[in-house]
């Protein structure tokens, strides 16, 4: 067989991921935090992007401004048609230069009123006035940062290391509390072993122990403890609180947990009014002592989405503009830097490449909101029932329905869907809330949203009382009288990622519940 070389024309159809491909997907499934640092990092590494923003976030001049350099260009005064013009002359004596004219028109010497306040300043100290003229929003129409006055809060570590001179004299053993300090996690635990300290430290056992149990009594309470059950007991010892009752049963936890309020009256030996009491001690304390302490700022939540209800019945959809970063292509620089660079082929690449991208980006971020958009209103459109009537009414709802309605793949709408949040009159939700399983109908009929039904046992659970508590069983059958075809393991799956305890626990507290109320 003879080989030769031959040329065919061959047509054919394929999807490249371009690097603007990627950031396109990139962008659409980003947060609105990591979205505004991604486009301030663009906007640092090209100078054809800006970013646009109200008057007051860019320096821009207040009504009040633009009147005060109006009046300052013209050469006019503020006061209105129907101010006084006693009231005008005052201003412009107390603008003068010359001190002497206010004072006759008051009847009153400054100088005399406030020569405490100032003339030993000017004297005695005039470099403190200067660092007080120096510092940020002092000058002239500065405003003050409160921020900068605000006093930092300390952090657990701090905490306990302002307590360590005055508790361990010996520089030995403040080594090793400093060691210790700092195997501590967030809650205020001791996440270390002792003796692997020990070893660490070249120090006995017997000296870690006893730094340890002095750094025990520091201030919050319950803090060096390995165990939430040490941790409890540490601060019940220094309420003076720790008897033989309490100590058995801060060691049965578990039963706690349990609400086997039988068990625990046996094991600690109190009667049923003690346990009581001992519970109501258990619950002023607290389990994870260092979190007061956490430094860490939380961040609110900004929708997406806002939907409001319109006059005539239908719903107003429409994206937050709080969400939406305003980011424009600088037209007239690119213009005037492209005269210069028409020599530098270098130059004029970069600057070439430059508008490419921010052209790309705005366009990214436009199709960005535009899709956005369109699922947003598609889910408005299918859960219109769940705005107007509540959890009770919503509808089951899966990413392809979706795309098919909007015309979109299934892996587009699932990005919009991340980390995306709209504000409606119930409430803020996610958008993946509004999707959710399908649970068959009992009669025939729609099925049922899996977050309704959960809602509903969630509701029945809750309007129980200590003598009709439901099992699960009791559950599933009122929920097929309503309609719901759901089995008895789904129910007890739905109970237990609600964190709600069995019927067993649910009697044995709602029954404790009801005997410290008749106390």
């Amino acid at each position: 067989m003879a080989l030769s070389a031959s040329l065919h024309l061959r047509q054919s159809q394929s999807l490249v991921m371009t690097p603007q491909l990627m950031q396109s997907i990139q962008l659409l499934q980003m947060t609105h935090l990591e979205l505004n640092q991604f486009i301030a990092q663009e906007v640092e590494k090209n100078p054809l992007l800006e970013l646009h923003g109200g008057d007051d976030e860019f320096g821009g001049s207040s009504e009040h401004g633009n009147r005060e350099e109006a009046g300052q260009a013209s050469g006019e005064d503020f006061g209105g048609p129907d101010e006084p013009s006693a009231q005008r002359d005052l201003y412009d004596n107390a603008t003068a230069t010359d001190g002497a004219r206010l004072s006759e028109q008051l009847d009153a010497d400054f100088g005399n009123v406030y020569q405490d306040d100032t003339a030993p300043q000017r004297a005695d100290a005039p470099e403190l006035l200067g660092q007080w003229k120096s510092m940020p929003g002092s000058g002239e129409g500065g405003d003050y940062d409160f921020d900068d006055f605000v006093a930092g809060r300390k952090s657990l570590r701090e905490t306990l290391l302002e307590q360590l001179p005055f508790a361990l004299p010996a520089a030995s053993d403040r080594l090793i509390a400093q060691h210790l300090i700092d195997q501590l996690d967030e809650a205020g635990y001791l996440q270390a072993e002792l003796h692997e300290v020990a070893e660490r430290l070249g120090a006995s056992g017997a000296d870690v122990t006893r730094v340890l149990l002095t750094l025990q009594q520091f201030d919050p309470p319950g803090v060096f403890a390995q165990t939430l059950s040490e941790c409890l007991a540490i601060q019940l010892r220094l309420r003076d609180r720790l008897d033989p009752a309490m100590e058995a049963l801060v060691a049965n936890l578990e039963l706690l947990a349990r609400r086997d309020f039988a068990s625990l009256k046996k094991i600690c030996g109190v009667d049923e009014e003690d346990l009581i009491d001992m519970l109501a001690e258990i619950r002023k304390l607290d389990p994870k002592p260092g979190t007061s302490f956490e430094t860490s700022v939380s961040e609110a939540i900004v929708p997406d989405i806002v939907v409001r209800a319109a006059p005539d019945g239908t719903w107003l959809i429409e994206l937050n503009p709080d969400a939406l970063p305003r980011v424009l292509v600088n037209q007239a620089y690119y213009t005037t830097v492209s005269r210069g660079t028409e020599k530098n082929s270098a130059d004029q690449a970069f600057l070439n490449e430059c508008l490419q991208n921010a052209n790309w980006l705005t366009r990214s971020l436009d199709q960005r909101a535009r899709t956005i958009m369109k699922v947003a209103t598609e889910i408005v459109r299918q859960q219109d029932a769940f705005l107007v009537h509540g959890v009770g009414h919503l509808r089951p709802l899966n990413l392809k329905t979706v795309a098919d309605a909007i015309k979109m793949h299934e892996s587009t709408v699932s990005r919009v869907t991340s980390n995306k949040y709209m504000l409606t009159p119930r409430g803020l939700f996610e958008l993946k809330y509004f999707f959710t399983v399908s649970i068959g109908s009992a009669e025939g009929g729609d099925s049922h949203s899996a977050e309704s039904v959960r809602h509903r046992i969630r509701t029945m659970i809750q309007q129980e009382s200590a003598d009709a508590v439901l099992s699960d069983d009791d559950i599933v059958d009122s929920l097929k009288q309503a309609g719901v075809d759901i089995a008895r393991r789904t129910v007890a799956k739905y109970r237990e990622a609600m964190n709600i305890p069995s019927s067993v626990q649910r009697r044995r507290e709602k029954r404790a519940l009801a005997k410290v109320s008749g106390f």
